[in-house]
């Protein structure tokens, strides 16, 4: 893996415009410490996947406790519009940091973009069929036959055949819909479709609170399709210029996600302050569904943010197979753990 230099020297900026989401005032014991007097906070930015939500709070939560600004950051946290253009805001350097699917950043890496994941979030590929739990469908093989609701070109998509095979299900008898994201979800509801495919915790939640439907879901992980999914990522020259920045916004970050997990009242609390028309009871079962996308079997005991290179490779695998891309990048050029915390308390909770 590449090693990255040391450089400890801080730019003066501007403070940020009132508009702009800064960070709180509390401590984190496990990072360094700066007087405030001491020297102005350092202005970074940083662009989420989607709008603020409960997956992605992690971000809103180190912001808002202090954790960014205990350790001498001003972080302004944009709201994204899909991890595609996350991706290509960190590649221009319009964006220091940003938070992308796995499968989306390696894409992108294929085609020249100087990017890496440097802290991994959702190491389990949260895609997933999902049916109505009275439906009769028990098994993806029941899905022959059916109709099931897919948003062409996602990644969940191009994974679709490799979930077929895994599942052992004969994709051929399948009816397959293409409707926009914003449709899939009601699609499922209204019964146009079978089953839709995406990821859970973007549709199950809604299903679920809105509609008060129970859902069945059939994980595309536990059908073989190993993918890493969301993880934060940063352009190769930043890595190499500040590597005491990286190494920092990592672990406050991860500090965030790991601090909504213990207290999701307020991690809730935090979407909805940002993002008023909310459910919070959404925001919590998307919280909930996240939490189960962050242990794999390779990544097991180890800190919230380490990848394995064992899921690196069966993502590149299926981008090979199934995703287009017939000269995929080297691994150490899609990750790297350089950057991730190695102490215990980075640890998160084993099962969901």
């Amino acid at each position: 893996m590449t090693r990255y230099p040391s450089d400890r020297s801080l730019s003066r900026r501007h403070l940020l415009k009132n508009t702009v989401l800064t960070a709180g005032a509390l401590a984190l014991p496990a990072l360094p410490r700066r007087a405030q007097a001491a020297a102005p906070l350092r202005q970074v930015s940083m662009t989420l996947d989607w709008i603020y939500q409960g997956p992605n709070v992690g971000f809103i939560l180190a912001r808002d406790k202090g954790f960014y600004r205990d350790a001498g950051l001003d972080v302004t946290v944009t709201s994204g519009k899909g991890s595609g253009t996350t991706a290509q805001l960190v590649a221009s350097k319009a964006s220091q940091f940003g938070f992308s699917d796995g499968y989306a950043v390696a894409t992108g890496i294929s085609k020249g973009m100087a990017i890496k994941t440097i802290g991994s979030v959702f190491r389990k590929n949260p895609a997933a069929l999902m049916v109505l739990a009275d439906s009769g469908i028990t098994s993806p093989k029941d899905l022959e036959g059916k109709t099931v609701a897919m948003t062409a070109g996602s990644g969940q998509f191009q994974q679709w055949p490799a979930f077929a095979k895994g599942a052992g299900l004969d994709p051929t008898k399948v009816q397959m819909v293409n409707i926009d994201p914003a449709g899939v979800g009601p699609a499922l509801v209204s019964g146009k479709a079978d089953a839709i495919g995406g990821y859970a915790q973007g549709y199950v939640p809604a299903i679920e609170i809105r509609a008060k439907k129970k859902v069945r879901i059939f994980w595309f992980a536990d059908y073989g399709v190993t993918v890493v999914s969301n993880g934060i990522i940063a352009h190769d020259d930043l890595l190499k210029s500040d590597p005491d920045l990286v190494r920092t916004f990592v672990a406050t970050s991860i500090k965030g996600f790991l601090y909504g997990r213990e207290h999701p009242d307020e991690a809730v609390a935090s979407v909805k302050r940002y993002l008023p028309t909310v459910d919070p009871a959404i925001s919590r079962r998307e919280l909930e569904l996240s939490w189960k996308t962050w242990v794999t079997p390779n990544t097991k005991g180890k800190p919230l943010g380490w990848e394995a290179e064992a899921d690196w490779a069966s993502t590149v695998a299926v981008l090979k197979q199934y995703g287009g891309v017939t000269t995929p990048p080297a691994l150490d050029a899609l990750y790297t753990n350089a950057f991730v915390p190695t102490s215990a308390e980075y640890v998160p909770p084993q099962t969901a």
